[in-house]
């Protein structure tokens, strides 16, 4: 018998659907209804929901780099919101595999060398207890490649809008990138503070372009 994965609650679905190769659905109808998936009209760059499609004013703001554009999935609406919580802060490894289909979906619709996950400070993994990144590659069934390093600093969860757009640099390379596209896979894009640190520093590996996937696209 299958169970939701949030509630537990049984997820069965008809036998003559299991007949042609249905599967039965990770979470119940209760718990799948908040999830809103984005519709657009978006930014082109970072995929905001926007009145008409253009460029959003935080990208427009961005200094020139080679961030070439994120895909989401998802709304950041509260329900989203506590279940990337629980599968980020509270250790629920197996959450990673709701979004498989939709990652490797979109994977394949994009042009890229390497995969690459945000990688973790060492403390921020003791913590957590693996990272949230690599988990979402790994359960979606793709290769990863870590190209880079962080150093400690303070959680993003608890910075202000402008404290995120101004943070300092904490990654740093650790292997070449020369000439490629690198696709990175994770969570939550905000301000998209972080993917533009990213890219910032694999760009100084030799990556020529970088593009995102993440699951939620937060409004703010």
């Amino acid at each position: 018998m299958s169970r939701c994965l949030l509630c537990e609650s049984e997820t069965a679905i008809q036998s003559w659907a299991a007949f042609f190769g249905a599967k039965d659905p990770l979470l119940c109808e209760n718990c799948s209804a908040p999830l809103k998936k984005l519709t657009g009209p978006f930014c082109k760059i970072c995929c905001r929901e926007m009145k008409e499609a253009g460029i959003c004013p935080d990208c427009a703001a961005w200094e020139e780099g080679i961030f070439h554009s994120n895909h989401s999935f998802y709304q950041y609406n509260h329900a989203m919101k506590e279940l990337i919580a629980r599968f980020k802060y509270r250790g629920d490894y197996a959450l990673a595999a709701l979004f498989a289909q939709d990652i490797r979906r979109m994977a394949k619709r994009l042009d890229y060398d390497i995969i690459c996950p945000v990688p973790l400070s060492l403390s921020r993994l003791a913590e957590r207890r693996f990272n949230q990144s690599e988990a979402l590659i790994e359960r979606a069934g793709l290769p990863q490649t870590a190209l880079l390093g962080r150093r400690e600093s303070d959680k993003q969860s608890k910075k202000t809008r402008a404290e995120r757009i101004n943070a300092r640099q904490t990654f740093y390379p650790i292997r070449d990138a020369a000439g490629k596209t690198i696709l990175v896979i994770d969570d939550i894009y905000t301000t998209g503070a972080t993917m533009r640190l990213v890219s910032e520093v694999l760009q100084k590996a030799g990556a020529i372009s970088v593009k995102s996937i993440t699951i939620a696209r937060s409004g703010s």
